[in-house]
């Protein structure tokens, strides 16, 4: 998938690069700024950061100056197979979500249609800054679909972990089967492509996911879960996995948004983290978007921005929202007693950290990205656009990442030390080939579908089912949580 670089771009591997003169959000531990400072890269790493840094002869300069220069953006949890039906289900609910991919259509995805949207997510996510994503990958039908997955992460120069799922099965028919553990035998794991597993636990007191948390330690694989979705899972799922010693430390919690306090006490206690993908559950309906309780037990968050079915591939628009909604929240609370919030809780500073080492946490690869400090993996972003209005004057560097910045800020990217980005635009990479690829699925679910069901698709009726109970077709389980007994 590669093409040459930009013209005029002269960065030949192993060039070292040096971002001069920028607004520098290290995301250490003190959450250091610099200004007027500098980021060295050498090979794959930080060599140093500060101002007027001595550089090796033939460095590539990148001028930063009137720019922010902040550790790469850490998206935990985006189904990227979805990313060809991009706005498709702008007007979905959740429950259309449900009916379209789970009952429907998603038997309709084939493993080049996987890897079409694997692809354009992709390049979408280093075009936005985003340099690490997870992709929650779970139309993974059969070892097709997910070893196309993977050929389309590992054609993009990002930073992927594969978090392997299959909606169309239960978890302990997938992850049991010789096909999965033969892939994940030659899985080819490595700091720039990760594996999770990627499955659900509906509550079910028999907890036929039993199976599938044993396969995961078994292969030595954390799991990812959408944990408090109303109507899909809710707290006795949780419980299930923490009465069964299955509560880890490496565990995302994605949404977390219909909990009570005992379940965020067992997420806080065994020191997992949730991945709050607040624009999604503001608009399809898991909950309202859990930051406020996260904080108040202490839960590590990160941020997501779930699918481009619905939201913009992008952790600036997931930051905005993210701060809108837990304001909102902290002001409907207060005005319950009849208080007035006058110094907001949630500062700016905490959310970009979310975005970045909050992310890089949760993953548990903080040792290797997240901030830029020395010896990390040069993982890098520069905002600047002097084209652009929005970016002077920057009198709050992390409040105009927060809620001023824009995808379209993003001036240059550096993933493993390579430049992937530069002048807003991206470097080596086939943008040709990836709409082609998007073309051919688009016309291939169209003609699979019929004219009339893809137009209604776009707000589809709910059928005669009990999908508003339980979205998953391979459990017959149901419960009270919201409006039918099992």
């Amino acid at each position: 998938m590669s093409q040459p670089a930009t013209p005029g771009l002269d960065l030949a591997p192993g060039r070292p690069v040096v971002l001069r003169g920028g607004t520098v959000l290290t995301m250490d531990d003190a959450r250091t700024v610099l200004t007027d400072a500098d980021v060295l890269v050498v090979d794959d790493s930080i060599a140093a950061v500060g101002p007027a840094l001595d550089v090796p002869e033939g460095t590539f300069e990148v001028d930063a100056t009137g720019g922010i220069v902040m550790p790469g953006m850490v998206d935990t949890h985006r189904h990227m197979w979805q990313t060809a039906m991009r706005g498709y289900g702008a007007d979905w609910t959740l429950t259309q979500y449900f009916v379209w991919y789970y009952l429907e259509h998603g038997r309709s995805f084939r493993p080049q249609d996987v890897a079409a949207g694997n692809l354009l997510s992709a390049v979408e996510s280093l075009d936005a800054g985003v340099t690490t994503t997870v992709d929650w990958s779970h139309g993974l039908q059969s070892v097709a679909h997910a070893e196309a997955a993977v050929d389309a992460l590992r054609s993009v120069p990002g930073r992927f972990v594969l978090a392997y799922g299959n909606i169309q099965a239960g978890p302990w028919e997938w992850s049991d089967s010789a096909d999965f553990r033969a892939f994940v035998e030659r899985f080819p794991r490595s700091d720039m492509l990760g594996l999770q597993m990627a499955f659900d636990v509906t509550g079910d007191p028999a907890f036929p996911e039993r199976r599938a948390f044993e396969v995961a330690r078994e292969l030595d694989l954390a799991v990812t879960t959408h944990a408090g979705v109303w109507g899909a899972t809710n707290d006795d799922g949780i419980r299930l996995m923490h009465d069964n010693g299955f509560m880890e430390e490496r565990t995302t919690y994605v949404h977390a948004a219909t909990l009570d306090h005992d379940s965020y006490h067992r997420i806080a206690a065994t020191g997992g983290s949730v991945s709050v993908a607040t624009e999604s559950e503001q608009s399809c309906g898991q909950g309202y978007p859990p930051t406020w309780a996260l904080r108040s037990h202490g839960i590590p968050v990160s941020i997501s921005m779930d699918t481009s079915v619905w939201m913009s591939g992008d952790l600036f628009s997931a930051m905005r929202s993210t701060v809108g909604a837990d304001r909102s929240r902290e002001h409907m609370e207060a005005h319950k007693l009849g208080d007035t919030v006058t110094h907001c809780h949630l500062r700016a500073d905490e959310v970009v950290g979310w975005a970045t080492r909050g992310g890089a946490q949760g993953l548990g690869m903080d040792s290797l990205i997240g901030s830029l400090e020395v010896g990390k993996k040069a993982d890098v972003v520069l905002i600047k656009n002097d084209a652009s209005p929005v970016m002077f004057p920057v009198l709050n560097p992390y409040g105009h990442v927060a809620m001023q910045a824009q995808r379209g800020d993003v001036h240059t990217v550096l993933v493993d030390g390579r430049v992937v980005k530069h002048e807003h635009r991206l470097v080596g990479v086939d943008l040709a080939g990836a709409r082609a690829a998007v073309a051919d699925t688009i016309e291939h679910l169209r003609a699979e579908m019929g004219e009339e069901a893809w137009l209604k698709g776009m707000n589809p009726d709910v059928p005669e089912t009990k999908v508003l109970d339980n979205p998953y077709t391979y459990t017959e389980y149901r419960s009270a949580a919201t409006h039918s007994q099992g």
